[in-house]
């Protein structure tokens, strides 16, 4: 297929760019704006087999570059730390909610095929059980306002249009690649360092976590095989306690368990996140690494790969870090 991938220098984007490219041979086109967290580092082992465009998915001149050619657009750009959308949540009202417009649009004058990526945090908190694609919307913060603000948007585009959409929830991400402002790869670093592990209120939040390459070819087969206006749910194989995730980091990278630190928590902070993913699995997809192996292969990685963390940790994430944690990283 030929593909536009927005936000493709981002983790998750990245990795998708690298899936299809290994597994299906796509003709690919990368459109980014290259913000803090998308990188030219992302794709340094796939640049001379992609077509890349600097910009951004809000502004249509940059779009109509990107997409010519192109039979379906995938939109991983977005805005997407809770904690940075609560502090200024106007730079997500922008990307992911007009940037989602101005990409339907496009999809809308060239017939393509649009696929949207989002989160299971626009269902907000569950105590028990897990969401389902009829359940009910329920964002908590800004950021995931706005990405259910950006869902909304496409599933009007199929009713009222006709434009072939589907979306694709995620529940949390882990692996290579990903921002250390995240609680896996902020762990990790800080554990390497001797830093403290910050962790919000009593650390008994629960995610449900999913290998980046698992969401990327549940994306993949959303892509191919999705139902036009539907939402597919793509939830982690496993869910974990964030405190449990952390000592788990602890013994992994072999820190000292008195680097955890309690600190106050994030202003609405949901309490747990849980996706059913049988919809996809119809599909055919299905989780091919579970949360143990998965956090083992993600701590080797940022391990053998100082040269690309070191410029984050050494840059401007330093005055993010002690803004918003009140001190500040070693050297």
């Amino acid at each position: 297929m030929k593909l536009l991938v927005c936000g493709g220098a981002g983790f998750i984007g990245s990795t998708f760019v690298r899936v299809r490219l290994a597994e299906h041979g796509d003709e690919v086109t990368v459109l980014d704006k290259l913000t803090y967290a998308g990188r030219r580092e992302n794709l340094h082992d796939v640049i001379e087999q992609i077509r890349f465009v600097h910009g951004a998915i809000e502004d249509p001149v940059a779009v109509a570059d990107a997409v010519a050619g192109c039979q379906a657009i995938v939109n991983f750009a977005a805005e997407t730390h809770v904690d940075r959308s609560i502090s200024g949540p106007e730079a997500f009202i922008v990307t992911n909610m007009q940037g989602t417009h101005v990409l339907l649009e496009a999809a809308r004058e060239r017939g393509l095929r649009y696929v949207q990526v989002s989160t299971d945090e626009v269902y907000g908190s569950i105590e028990d059980g897990s969401f389902t694609e009829v359940s009910p919307l329920r964002p908590s913060s800004p950021y995931s306002a706005t990405k259910t603000g950006a869902d909304l948007l496409v599933a009007s585009y199929f009713h009222t249009y006709g434009l072939e959409t589907v979306i694709c929830r995620g529940s949390n991400n882990y692996g290579p690649y990903q921002h250390p402002e995240k609680l896996i790869p902020l762990m990790i670093l800080n554990a390497f360092a001797g830093d403290p592990l910050p962790v919000y209120g009593n650390g008994r939040n629960v995610r449900n976590w999913l290998y980046v390459e698992d969401f990327a070819r549940g994306i993949g087969q959303v892509l191919v095989h999705g139902a036009h206006g539907e939402a597919y749910n793509c939830g982690g194989p496993d869910e974990c306690e964030n405190i449990e995730v952390v000592k788990r980091i602890v013994a992994l990278t072999g820190a000292d368990e008195s680097l955890v630190e309690y600190v106050t928590d994030r202003p609405g902070h949901d309490r747990r996140y849980s996706l059913s993913s049988e919809k996809l699995r119809a599909l055919g997809w299905e989780a091919r690494v579970r949360f143990d192996e998965g956090l083992e292969r993600t701590v080797r990685w940022y391990r053998d790969n100082a040269w690309w963390w070191e410029p984050i940790r050494t840059g401007v994430y330093r005055d993010y870090y002690e803004r918003h944690y009140g001190r500040a990283l070693k050297a």
